[in-house]
């Protein structure tokens, strides 16, 4: 039996400077499931079409997936709005992997969540898309502050620190559209009588309830390393591997467990 009933991961944004290529592989090698769920951004096509990054781990977790499908882990791919062109083929299945628009997620215990990307309910998204291309830009450039900056923290014995999500949780109208951004999920799965919705997009890892609504983010594989596990008991677990990385880092013993479960 896999560890896992079911995985949530989203925005890998392979293809670009600040995808945790590496990070994900490691998870991928020590997390197991029989349905993984990829919520969307898992290939940044916005940042291709200026011009590709794409170091061999890139290519690895697209090959870890595809091994996982051939030894019959069900994965089910929601296209999100970097890798929007994708779209197209929902309904279909490449290479063993399902591609579907949207699914309804039924947990061990019987209940039911909406599982999607989430752009569908970004305003800015949905009708300035010359801004989200924009805000996009400003993002990758705050990405690509953290390398020299967490180089610097490295040599200085510090753990490393994200300028681009600090502004996220700081700048009043980042919050403010962040709050807004789950509310409305929220709602659209009260609209769908389900009992949860899961969902990627903003880059922000979190579980909550709004009234009877269940609301889960997957995260991202950029900044926070994230992903929602679901338990045979239909419990879910947020599970933040840079921290798993962290204390495995600190405890050795810990590591030999890990490759022993693996």
């Amino acid at each position: 039996m896999a560890e896992h009933r079911a995985l949530f991961i989203s925005d890998v944004h392979l293809g670009t400077y600040g995808s945790q290529a590496e990070m994900l592989l490691d998870f991928l090698k020590h997390q197991d499931a029989e349905t993984i769920y990829r919520v969307g951004d898992i290939v940044d096509f916005w940042r291709i079409r200026r011009g590709a990054v794409w170091p061999q781990s890139h290519n690895d977790v697209i090959q870890k997936l595809l091994r996982k499908v051939r030894k019959g882990t069900r994965i089910v791919f929601i296209p999100g709005n970097h890798d929007e062109g994708l779209r197209q083929y929902c309904g279909t299945r490449f290479g063993g992997i399902e591609i579907e628009r949207n699914a309804i997620h039924e947990t061990a215990d019987g209940k039911r969540y909406l599982v999607i990307h989430g752009d569908e309910y970004d305003v800015v998204v949905r009708y300035a898309r010359w801004l989200a291309f924009l805000g996009d830009r400003s993002y990758q450039l705050a990405l690509l502050t953290n390398i020299p900056l967490n180089w610097v923290r490295k040599k200085a014995g510090k753990s490393h620190w994200s300028l681009s999500s600090y502004l996220k949780l700081r700048v009043k109208s980042a919050v403010n559209f962040i709050g807004d951004f789950e509310k409305s999920l929220s709602d659209e799965a009260k609209r769908r009588d389900v009992h949860g919705v899961i969902c990627g997009h903003i880059h922000h890892a979190a579980s909550r309830n709004f009234g009877d609504i269940h609301y889960l983010n997957s995260g991202d594989w950029v900044e926070s390393c994230t992903a929602i596990a679901e338990a045979h008991d239909g419990s879910f677990e947020l599970i933040r591997w840079a921290e798993v990385v962290r204390d495995r880092d600190r405890k050795p013993g810990l590591a030999t467990e890990l490759e022993a479960a693996a």
